[in-house]
């Protein structure tokens, strides 16, 4: 494991920081969250014109071939983007799965045509796509989407319905899997597509979470009806190009998120418990040096992954493990602080809760970081059996046709 940037890599993140002490504020350790929970039409204004600046000065498509408008550099400039951007107060969460998962997927499968129609829109920040997986009846079971595309002509006619689309209320355009046969089994009849997400037949209710955000959609497709000319790879290969998809988001190899170890540390210094500072509470020390025990393991983990990709080798199933720990984690240190806050805990707005109210939205928010780009038990059976060698679970349903497989459903 490699801790250290090569000249090259130094030289870059000295690049990368000089556009960003030009072009943003700092971002300071009482600064609340910057991910846009809840994004209404002036913040999405400044999202677009944030990226349309990082885009000019070839900070976006890091990775991208030149050819559709990126810069043609390796995974590690992305990962090195990234982390020093996570120091500064802009947006995020508007293009991430687009850029990170969408396009690149584009890019494997779409024509030479759709790509120069697409592309440069995404990069810039003028056009939002999203990734239309999950389902109300598959819960972690992505090949067991029920979404069916029936071929009619030249055209595709699609009914069904998607659950826990992330941005799907801003978008534009998205990449849609979907069941074509299901005389197969289940990994074997399935067909990508990409969509305009303002067609006539798609459907987009936003689901109020208790957070206050409503960043998740349910999407509903009634007889949508598309071109051939829309499918993602062949028929019947979308699990193929669904994993494409999801190697696609394990490059996004990100710090740990806010609020960190260090805001909690910060806080329980200030904070007063017993008439002293809480962190002269041998009990809050103890919890605070386990939490940042696990943070420095998971920075170990990151290390790893970050020299495979300077190495010019592809992350492994182990950056799971990050997500695991970090999702729970943040439940946890949330929890505790608030519960250090006593009643002031249930204090949620940011004008009068005490430390912004980080704290509380990082709780209400912390359940979906379990369940987003696979839930904590997928997560913990990829770690098992592609990292520690385990054997697989039981699958009995693996050779049966899918129009076979129980469903439970009336």
């Amino acid at each position: 494991m490699d801790l250290e940037d090569t000249k090259e890599e130094a030289d870059y993140r000295a690049s990368v920081r000089a556009f960003l002490d030009a072009n943003a504020e700092p971002r300071s350790r009482s600064a609340a969250p910057a991910r846009f929970y809840q994004v209404n039409e002036d913040r999405l204004k400044i999202a677009k014109a944030w990226q349309a600046k990082k885009a000019a000065a070839g900070f976006a498509g890091i990775r991208w071939p030149t050819e559709w408008g990126g810069q043609g550099l390796s995974a590690i400039h992305d990962v090195i983007y990234q982390q020093e951007e996570g120091k500064y107060a802009v947006p995020k969460g508007v293009f991430e799965i687009g850029l990170g998962m969408c396009i690149p997927t584009m890019m494997a499968f779409a024509s030479k045509e759709q790509l120069e129609r697409y592309t440069g829109p995404a990069l810039r920040g003028e056009e939002i796509w999203c990734q239309l997986f999950s389902e109300p009846h598959g819960g972690s079971d992505l090949a067991g989407l029920r979404t069916r595309a029936v071929k009619d002509g030249d055209d595709w006619v699609i009914n069904g319905q998607k659950i826990w689309t992330s941005g799907a209320h801003l978008s534009d355009y998205g990449i849609l899997v979907t069941r074509t046969d299901p005389n197969v089994p289940k990994h074997k009849g399935l067909t990508m597509f990409f969509i305009d997400m303002h067609a006539p037949g798609v459907e987009v209710r936003p689901i109020h979470q208790m957070s206050g955000a409503s960043h998740f959609n349910e999407v509903f497709f009634t007889d949508l009806r598309i071109p051939d000319a829309q499918r993602l790879g062949e028929v019947g290969d979308g699990w193929k190009v669904a994993l494409t998809t999801l190697m696609n988001e394990r490059l996004a190899v990100g710090d740990e998120p806010r609020p960190d170890i260090d805001d909690l540390f910060a806080f329980a210094q200030k904070f007063e418990r017993n008439g002293k500072p809480a962190i002269k509470d041998p009990v809050v020390r103890d919890r605070i040096a386990d939490w940042y025990a696990k943070s420095k393991g998971i920075e170990a983990t990151r290390y790893r992954t970050f020299t495979r990709l300077s190495r010019g080798a592809t992350p492994g199933p182990e950056a799971s493990i990050g997500r695991v720990v970090n999702a729970m984690k943040q439940q946890e240190m949330a929890r505790f602080a608030l519960e250090m806050m006593g009643a002031g805990g249930m204090v949620s707005d940011p004008s009068v809760s005490q430390n912004g109210g980080e704290f509380q939205l990082s709780l209400l928010s912390s359940p979906g970081a379990r369940i987003a780009g696979g839930t904590s038990e997928i997560l913990r059976n990829i770690i098992a059996e592609r990292v520690l060698g385990l054997p697989g679970d039981v699958r009995v349903d693996k050779d049966m046709a899918f129009k076979d497989v129980p469903s439970g459903r009336g």
